[in-house]
């Protein structure tokens, strides 16, 4: 007889029992004895500009969550108080925290302060009697490049959406919000020495209806689509994320993805049109023509992008750029013998030289997709390297910085689960939330000395499917978190297990309390394989968020709020050659919902199902 037992882990002395759930994982964490307990009379000292700052920070997401504000001094208490100092000599961004049943204090210096402060926010637990759990933090980050890419050319996303994004990003300790604006299916930004790239570059007649080749011929929904951001508007993000040491790096597409841009002015393509902006996804032939004109018209457009965003990096794509009107092209095949070059790819690279060259000149320097590469890389570019590693290895050889964002590993417009008929529509591929955190940005084929150019790593949300903030979260959490702890945490302080079971449940439920939305992942315990055999099966379960309730079914039917309740382990004894459909769903507290999993538990050679009359 074989026996199975099936079980979530259950730590013995978990860091959640005391309330010390952070992501991402610390560096060095160590608990102590007690609480320290918020009272009225709590105060918070603060004696320099930046540390009142946050003291205000502090203030109003203790509002938001209790209804309560605290007493701002410049002069520690005997007791009772949470203290922001400011101290040097510690790793970049690095802070130290201690929490006491005495005091709370956070030493550090400017992002090193402000990352202290997100991780007393995690710590904190409770409403109505907020405490912290003592505690004694050392932690710095592994990477200096801390990115999420949010893509606002096929679907607009609301500002609102943009700065709570924002502050989730902060919360995790990230530090660049790479804002994709340009695209063939519209323009994001004001550009005022030419109207016409939001005046008719930032709407499309229609949008794709369902995916690319779902229906033949293609439907379209007919109505009108876009929008775009202000200058003002784009500032006030700017702001919005510096206040929150998050660094915006805007993306403005070149030399391909441009047939917005073409749609106002035609005049910049290699063909004289009529162009118009996408209605639907892929990769488009007509690009910008590297005539003079269309150099001008780039340093126009990029003297204002520059005036906005501060950013030492401008990021330029570079990517799928199709090389048909350049072979076309007359002008084109002159430039190419003019400027001694190999062919088009050379021609891309000398396209993207021109643009580096004009922004080394005025203080920034480029960003851009691994395609930057072909044809030779310029001189002070960094590569985002997005075709896998590949990319990335040959740049960091080549002594250029080097941002991982490898599609196999965190391209979360990708599917969550393999089950696409539970999952909402996506692009394609299939990047579940432990391969995220099983990332490693530093290649293996890479010397030591190589590995010093890898920067940093970025997760990439395009938007072709995703038209809502809704689906944008959806699509973000938890796979944000995952890459939060890849950024941040040395290696031997990962263990997906720990953080999927322990710390992550915690962590989605205070994210639901803000109202955000997100993947709600399957129920612990669950196992992985489709089908298990043996006779008799015990399975233990745990909910994956904080309060969430499991109801499973064993008949073959979906399972609900009206089937079973879990609320001890499922014991099952498999008669010979018979077979069990073990069914699950979570249900958060708010009522959000997990796909259904499920397992055909399998004793010898059960008999097909029959089939039901017709």
């Amino acid at each position: 007889m074989k026996r199975f037992i099936l079980s979530a882990f259950l730590a013995a002395a978990s860091l959640t029992s005391f309330g010390q759930s952070i992501i991402p994982q610390p560096v060095s964490l160590q608990q102590g004895s007690g609480k320290f307990q918020f009272t009225n009379q709590t105060q918070v000292v603060a004696s320099t500009p930046e540390a009142k700052r946050l003291a205000g920070l502090l203030n109003q997401y203790l509002k938001k969550r209790t209804g309560a504000e605290l007493k701002i001094v410049s002069k520690a208490p005997a007791s009772n108080y949470i203290a922001f100092i400011e101290k040097t000599g510690l790793p970049a961004e690095g802070y130290e925290l201690k929490a006491t049943p005495q005091s709370v204090q956070i030493s550090g210096k400017d992002a090193g302060l402000f990352y202290g402060l997100q991780s007393v926010m995690q710590l904190i637990t409770g409403d109505a009697k907020p405490e912290i759990a003592s505690v004694t933090i050392e932690d710095h980050p592994r990477f200096g490049y801390r990115g999420l890419m949010m893509d606002v050319g096929r679907h607009y996303m609301p500002l609102s959406f943009i700065k709570q994004m924002i502050d989730e990003m902060a919360m995790l300790k990230f530090n660049r919000f790479h804002w994709h604006l340009t695209e063939d299916q519209g323009w994001r930004l004001e550009i005022k020495k030419y109207p016409k790239l939001t005046q008719v570059g930032a709407y499309r007649d229609e949008t794709l209806i369902g995916g690319y080749g779902d229906r033949m011929p293609q439907q379209f929904d007919g109505i009108k689509y876009g929008g775009f951001y202000t200058q003002d508007e784009a500032r006030e993000v700017v702001k919005y994320a510096a206040e929150r040491h998050i660094t915006v790096i805007p993306e403005i597409e070149l030399p391909g993805h441009a047939t917005a841009a073409l749609a106002a002015y035609p005049e910049l393509g290699c063909t004289p049109g009529p162009f118009k902006v996408q209605t639907t996804w892929g990769v488009h032939k007509d690009v910008f023509c590297p005539k003079e004109e269309t150099f001008q018209f780039l340093e126009n457009v990029l003297t204002e992008v520059m005036d906005i965003f501060p950013s030492p990096y401008i990021h330029i794509g570079g990517d799928e750029c199709p090389k048909d009107r350049w072979k076309e092209s007359e002008f084109c095949q002159n430039l190419i013998k003019k400027e001694n070059l190999k062919d088009e790819h050379g021609l891309q690279s000398y396209f993207i030289r021109r643009i580096e060259k004009f922004l080394n000149s005025k203080g920034r320097n480029i960003i851009g997709w691994d395609e930057i590469l072909e044809g030779g890389l310029a001189p002070n570019a960094t590569v985002m390297s997005w075709r896998g590693e590949e990319g990335g290895i040959a740049a960091a050889k080549e002594n250029h910085d080097v941002i991982m964002s490898p599609n196999g590993y965190v391209y979360i417009d990708h599917y969550q689960s393999k089950d696409r008929k539970q999952e909402p529509l996506a692009i394609g591929g299939f990047l579940p939330l432990e391969k995220v955190y099983s990332y490693n940005p530093t290649p293996k084929e890479l010397t030591a000395e190589q590995q010093k150019h890898i920067k940093g790593v970025q997760a990439n949300l395009w938007t072709e499917y995703i038209p809502t903030a809704g689906k944008a979260q959806y699509m973000y959490f938890p796979r944000a978190m995952a890459l939060a702890e890849v950024a941040w945490s040395p290696l031997n302080r990962k263990d997906f297990t720990e953080f999927s079971e322990q710390r992550l449940p915690v962590y989605l439920r205070k994210l639901e309390k803000r109202n955000l939305y997100f993947r709600v992942p399957e129920a612990i315990g669950m196992p992985k394989e489709d089908t298990l055999r043996g006779s008799q099966f015990t399975i233990n379960l745990k909910a994956p968020v904080e309060g969430a309730k499991i109801y499973y079914t064993i008949d073959g039917y979906m399972p609900s709020e009206a089937t079973y309740p879990y609320s001890k382990p499922i014991s099952l004894t498999i008669p010979q050659n018979r077979r069990v459909d073990l069914k699950t769903i979570v249900v958060t507290p708010a009522g959000h919902r997990s796909i259904v999993s499920t397992t055909t538990l399998v004793n010898g050679t059960p008999m097909p199902d029959k089939q039901p009359k017709k």
